[in-house]
């Protein structure tokens, strides 16, 4: 596609038009780089989300979305100690708040509770859960502004998961724990090229 565009705006610009028995110049605009934009690839978009959700659904991230009111813990995701629960906000029930054992960073020693900035779960009314959803259902959660915390884009969603320092966290979990199988760099990739192609889902 790109040949032919190109080859198009060569012969305009040396195209003449006959006109009483003598050629005259005929000018044309010429095609800048930006001018050509690839179309979205839905088959692209979908196979990019699906790489990117192993990320999503990695004990990582999913121990603080799960399916039920309850956050899970560990890389075998049990139920959390304490019986802690999410609560109206995600922050936990009564006296059993997050922040009253997660701090703004990681505890050092075995067992201790890791942390980062505003620790939570989502809240009740958009708990938005990565146990048990397939790859399909995920993403199309992530693009509905009334489970995804009101982001009315699926670039939006990029954004978040960008700069949002809990999902940073996954990376630098501390303490021995291990990491989501796409290293940060290469998941933001996958992400990106979802978005880039149309944010289509798999099924």
């Amino acid at each position: 596609m790109p040949l032919i565009a190109a080859a198009c705006v060569m012969f305009a610009v040396f195209a003449y038009s006959n006109r009483s028995d003598r050629l005259v110049r005929v000018e044309a605009s010429t095609l800048t780089s930006g001018s050509y934009v690839n179309e979205p690839d839905p088959v692209k978009a979908k196979a990019a989300f699906n790489d990117a959700a192993k990320v999503f659904l990695s004990p990582r991230c999913a121990n603080c979305h799960p399916g039920g009111e309850a956050p899970t813990q560990g890389d075998t995701m049990t139920p959390h100690t304490m019986e802690v629960k999410r609560g109206p906000d995600g922050r936990g029930v009564g006296e059993l708040k997050c922040a009253t054992c997660h701090q703004d960073i990681n505890l050092d020693g075995d067992s201790m509770p890791p942390g980062a900035p505003d620790w939570h779960m989502p809240g009740a009314d958009q708990k938005m859960p990565f146990q048990g959803v397939t790859a399909g259902q995920l993403c199309r959660d992530l693009k509905d502004p009334l489970k995804n915390g009101g982001r009315k884009t699926a670039k939006d969603a990029v954004q978040h998961v960008s700069t949002d320092p809990k999902v940073l966290w996954a990376w630098n979990p501390g303490n021995g724990r291990t990491t989501p199988p796409l290293s940060q760099a290469e998941f933001l990739k996958k992400m990106n090229e979802w978005v880039e192609n149309g944010a289509a889902c798999p099924e």
